[in-house]
């Protein structure tokens, strides 16, 4: 299917030239490497024109589909008016800012940054404030971003499992030490190492559902024990929902488990594709954040006009009574015909997901927590990846990422996918 002297494969020798690894991060390079000139719906397009049913979504960010003209209308619009002007606030801002407070529990007042790692970023910095304390808890198989506090244990390799994994050389160590890693779903051991140091603790940190593994769904007893245990020891809790925020509902997967965190990040999905992130949480620690408080927080493109018009828009779009039934129809209807094909073939795989998501592990049951997926065969997952592409359907071929469903997607869409599903299957 990918020949020697493929367009792409011109293009990607000329970026290797001049970018690292001829992309702008290690998470962008994936084989085969495809060079995309095209995005529409659901639908990706590449430099030698074929058409792929995309259930990458860029990381989870394309909710409504690609180039949504309603959302590209708005910002259009918008940027015939104004562009970054870098003080002040606009209209927008305020407007964003009073749905987010409208929607999401644990919000009080909004921050908006550009990114997911720099909103997890400035949360952990306030919390730290707030608290007067240093450490942080974070959960093996749950990233944050790629700061030096949260980027460890994300996928330890066997080996080092059970040990603190630093992710990246160049890491400032001092920070990194004061972050503890434990294990997901575990309420003993998270109960004992916050009865022992909950008063060096500032603030507890974890992705709801941790969808960098794909899916593993929450013990809700286990977040709601956290809960507990955070306002004994006045501990900051913070929510990750870069992934699951919007995606799952307007109100995050907070409002799911009716579990209120003292502050949430957001972003990806909250745009549409635009870039854009936010911090919200209660009004006494976001206002750490003002020109009167004392955490130091800033970026030139914060608030940009153009990415609030998106985000605008996506909302307004989920906000209708049909969207969010569309997607979690669609997500059920993938991972039931997924796991029918499985049985049908006899084959060594779970299918997990919530909502628009879904996955598939090589690997027999249970999956609830990171040591489980130490059991995925991930030669064979990105094999069966590498598989659905040469038949149209993009899954990022990368051990235990997720796949998603978006409001562009159809049941025809589904049906194709499941079909390839089936001929790879029977193949392998």
């Amino acid at each position: 299917m990918f020949n020697s002297n493929s367009q792409s494969r011109h293009i990607n020798s000329q970026a290797e030239l001049y970018l690292p690894g001829g992309a702008s991060g290690a998470d962008r390079c994936a084989q085969p490497k495809l060079v995309f000139t095209q995005a529409q719906g659901a639908y990706l397009f590449d430099a030698d024109g074929r058409r792929y049913i995309d259930y990458h979504a860029a990381y989870s960010s394309i909710l409504l589909g690609h180039s949504h003209p309603e959302v590209n209308k708005h910002v259009y619009e918008v940027a015939k008016q104004i562009d970054l002007i870098g003080v002040g606030t606009t209209e927008l801002e305020v407007g964003l800012a009073k749905k987010l407070v409208e929607h999401i529990p644990s919000a009080e007042k909004v921050f908006f940054c550009n990114s997911g790692s720099e909103a997890t970023y400035a949360a952990i910095r306030v919390a730290r404030a707030a608290t007067g304390r240093r450490r942080l808890v974070k959960f093996e198989g749950c990233f944050h971003g790629w700061h030096d506090a949260v980027i460890m244990n994300t996928t330890t390799p066997i080996e080092k499992f059970g040990q603190k994994y630093p992710e990246s050389a160049g890491m400032a160590h001092g920070v990194a030490d004061d972050t503890l890693v434990l294990p997901l779903n575990n309420i003993e051991e998270s109960a004992r190492i916050i009865h022992e140091q909950g008063d060096t603790i500032a603030a507890v940190i974890l992705e709801p559902i941790p969808h960098y593994l794909g899916c593993i769904l929450p013990d809700s007893e286990f977040l709601h024990a956290l809960r507990r245990l955070t306002q004994e020891y006045g501990i900051v809790l913070i929510f990750d929902e870069v992934i699951s925020g919007f995606r799952h509902g307007l109100g995050g997967y907070q409002k799911i488990v009716d579990i209120t965190p003292d502050l949430t990040a957001l972003g990806k999905a909250i745009a549409n594709g635009y870039p854009l992130a936010a911090v919200c949480g209660q009004a006494k620690l976001m206002d750490h954040l003002g020109p009167d408080g004392d955490v130091w927080f800033s970026g030139t493109f914060n608030s940009h006009p153009h990415s609030l018009a998106a985000a605008l828009t996506t909302v307004e779009i989920l906000e209708r009574p049909d969207s969010y039934d569309h997607l979690y129809a669609l997500g059920e209807r993938m991972r039931r015909g997924l796991s029918e094909i499985i049985q049908r073939y006899g084959v060594q795989a779970t299918v997990m997901g919530f909502g628009s998501i879904f996955t598939t592990y090589f690997m027999s049951p249970p999956v609830e927590n990171y040591a489980d997926l130490l059991r995925n065969d991930d030669n064979l997952f990105v094999a069966y990846r590498h598989k659905m592409i040469e038949h149209g359907i993009y899954e990022l071929p990368r051990p235990l990422k997720r796949n998603h469903v978006g409001l562009s997607h159809t049941i025809a869409d589904i049906d194709q996918s499941l079909e390839a599903a089936e001929a790879v299957f029977k193949q392998m």
